[in-house]
């Protein structure tokens, strides 16, 4: 941002990673936002970098270099910063060297495998949008009988209790007894997607890995494990500045 462009505050305080763009609108109009002395009401608002932006009464820090990390989410973990059921998170269980980071999307509680974390809230919401074109690969265990050409009609797309779903590439791996094994490859990312679509061909979800999301792998990652992406990687993929 240069002295004199404008820009969107709540953009501007999810690229200091303080939280994602969604997150700073809601903070703002709880009152928590105060600019030059003034407590803001209204997400509609810009700022230069000659502004004061002060949040929940602390100065708001300059933005970090952008960075990436891969995390092998286990099952157990709710991706959110709180739960007032008391069950434990993923930030909670992340090395607290990490400082504040923000998931690119999510893994509900008993899915498990890639999350992709950023320190830059804008990176995030990025990454998280379907225009991005980026594929979600999933390793899928059901249980129930597998019928084939109703995977294969999922390329089509599928409605399911009134939710459009977009194309969803799946094919059989293996049967084990009751149980069988699935690739599943989709781009939307909805709220329990997989389960939902599965559940409605008749098979119950009872283990869910995500292996890739776009060109970043899980690999042979341990549980619980924190790699960084190398800035390096992250220009080339994202064709995102690092330096600032």
């Amino acid at each position: 941002m240069t002295e004199t462009a404008k820009e969107r505050i709540a953009k501007v305080m999810a690229r200091a990673g303080l939280c994602s763009r969604r997150e700073a609108e809601r903070w703002i109009v709880a009152g928590r936002v105060v600019v030059d002395g003034e407590k803001l009401t209204t997400p509609a608002f810009t700022v230069t970098p000659g502004n004061k932006i002060v949040v929940d009464g602390k100065p708001l820090a300059a933005p970090e270099r952008t960075r990436l990390w891969r995390y092998h989410k286990p099952a157990g973990l709710l991706t959110s910063h709180g739960d007032p059921q008391g069950r434990a998170t993923v930030f909670e269980r992340l090395p607290k060297d990490l400082g504040r980071v923000i998931s690119v999307g999510r893994l509900d509680y008993n899915s498990e495998g890639l999350l992709l974390l950023t320190n830059d809230g804008e990176l995030a919401r990025k990454l998280e949008k379907p225009a991005t074109g980026w594929t979600r690969r999933y390793r899928v265990r059901v249980h129930g009988r597998v019928d084939e050409q109703k995977l294969k009609g999922l390329a089509d797309g599928v409605a399911v209790e009134g939710v459009r779903y977009g194309p969803i590439e799946a094919q059989l791996d293996k049967s084990q007894g009751a149980n069988a094994w699935l690739t599943i490859a989709i781009k939307e990312g909805k709220n329990r997607e997989i389960r939902k679509v599965m559940e409605h061909l008749g098979l119950t979800v009872n283990r869910l890995i995500r292996v890739a999301y776009g060109p970043f792998q899980l690999g042979n990652m341990v549980r619980g494990q924190v790699s960084e992406v190398p800035g390096k990687v992250l220009r080339e993929q994202i064709g995102k500045d690092t330096s600032q």
